[in-house]
């Protein structure tokens, strides 16, 4: 009995290593026109009957809804979909996301009647515990020596919805302290410039819960949320204490910069799905103004108050490596809390946020190359490492990607543009919102191009090969 169990645990072991991950060997075959595609080799073991299509499509949806409102790419979700159709034996499906609809169509041969499902993703949080989840339910359906009947996957399905969340609300309140503070460090904040800027976004996230419970739309949490950490630093500023006020104001614009929405609509974008891309990008836009509202309002206010806000004042940091290093590692860590993520993948994303800062630090302070391209080359090493801890726990890649990059997000440089546009400087202000543009874009884009190299640095197994340039030419 324990040798056919050691056998058994050997046989999983090694084909878990020789095995490409689902979404690789998925992705090629989804973008074949429908008459090109192999036919499907089921994994799973139909009924009696062949397999119950609504049934399957219906698990199809509702996996794809549940990695959708996670914040899953419509590449990916559309693949997961695929996949699972692909298992239990249904042939002639075409899955379709967008950034709210599902939809799902059968076919099983020409002259039948197709049989369409679709599902509206109505409400979206982010909780990379139930994303793995749902990628390791994905995984277990396309492998062919693990059995997972329908009944199984609707159960294991029902487990992953009904799960807690693993971080609580003062944990995630705590989590946004810590990293407006880590952020303030990053721009040459000092202990009180910590100690304020983490009280700051304390406050900005509990009236941003405030607002959530009272059925607020989220634009006027951001809203809220932004207000105490510039309130803050204007105090300090009016009260000349010897702070950094500017240092506050930053980091508690990096606990609400939308990073993990903006590397998703830039994927979607870079991979064809224009439509996700597009509601993507104008969720980003619609997060910022309401950070812009927010900080603005209490800027202006300052500056009728007489407060000397300079913006040479953070423009102009300390050098402190190895402080900074820490710091990053730090908003790392608590960013990736407030996305919710396994405590086993905390402490990777931790050093893969690092590893971006000293990269970013080294080409930017020390070889003197501008931010831009220094931003990029951290980001696109980021995704790189991202994608390969990925691959190598078969899991999505967006836990070990979206936290690292916090520390690359384009804190100070709102900040400087806000400034201008309350002082009237309309010119500079646009000019310094350019700048936080051309940063946000080369962050996704790097993260983009990072997971592209890992895909050629390791390749596909089998023979079909990625069709993204000939799609999107239109050939």
């Amino acid at each position: 009995m324990a040798e056919l169990v050691g056998n058994k645990a050997r046989s999983r072991v090694t084909h878990g290593m020789n095995e490409t991950p689902w979404q690789h060997r998925v992705r090629p075959v989804l973008r074949m026109p429908v008459g090109e595609r192999p036919a499907p080799e089921s994994t799973q073991k139909p009924d009696d009957t062949g397999p119950a299509v609504p049934r399957v499509l219906d698990l199809a949806l509702r996996i794809g809804e549940l990695l959708l409102a996670g914040g899953e790419g419509a590449e990916d979700v559309e693949a997961a979909m695929f996949a699972v159709t692909r298992a239990y034996g249904l042939d002639r499906t075409e899955p379709t996301a967008t950034f709210t609809m599902l939809s799902i169509t059968h076919q099983p041969s020409l002259v039948d009647d197709p049989v369409t499902a679709s599902r509206t993703v109505r409400r979206r949080g982010t909780d990379y515990t139930r994303l793995a989840a749902a990628y390791k339910l994905v995984a277990d359906i396309s492998r062919a020596d693990v059995e997972v009947s329908l009944q199984d996957a609707y159960h294991r399905l029902a487990e992953i919805r009904r799960n807690r969340h693993p971080y609580h609300g003062w944990v995630l309140t705590g989590a946004a302290g810590l990293l407006a503070g880590a952020a303030s460090v990053l721009v040459g904040g000092g202990v009180v410039v910590f100690l304020a800027a983490a009280l700051g976004a304390i406050l900005g996230d509990r009236l941003a819960w405030w607002c959530a419970g009272r059925g607020l739309p989220e634009f006027y949490q951001f809203v809220v949320a932004a207000m105490p950490p510039a309130a803050i630093g204007v105090a300090l500023t009016l009260g000349h204490v010897d702070v950094q006020g500017a240092a506050v104001i930053t980091g508690g614009l990096f606990a609400l910069l939308p990073g993990r929405a903006l590397v998703a609509a830039v994927q979607d974008g870079l991979t064809g799905y224009y439509i996700s891309a597009t509601a993507r990008l104008l969720e980003v836009l619609y997060l910022y103004i309401g950070i812009v509202l927010g900080v603005l309002s209490v800027l202006y206010l300052g500056l009728q108050l007489g407060a000397p806000l300079n913006p040479e004042e953070t423009s102009q940091i300390t050098e402190r490596p190895v402080v900074q290093a820490l710091a990053a590692m730090v908003l790392s860590c608590t960013f990736a809390i407030l996305l919710q993520q396994e405590r086993s993948t905390v402490l990777l994303v931790t050093l893969n946020g690092g590893m971006g800062w000293v990269i970013f630090g080294a080409m930017h302070h020390i070889a003197d190359v501008p931010a831009v391209p220094s931003t990029a080359t951290a980001a696109g090493t980021v995704g790189l490492f991202g994608q390969l801890l990925s691959r190598y726990r078969f899991a999505s890649a967006l836990p070990y990607v979206t936290a690292a990059i916090g520390p690359l997000l384009p804190g100070s440089a709102t900040y400087f543009a806000l400034l201008a546009l309350a002082g009237d400087e309309l010119d500079k202000g646009l000019a310094t919102l350019t700048k936080v543009g051309a940063l946000a874009l080369a962050i996704a884009i790097g993260v983009n191009l990072g997971s592209e190299a890992s895909r050629l640095l390791l390749g596909n197994s089998g023979r079909a090969k990625r069709r993204a340039a000939k799609r999107t030419r239109g050939f």
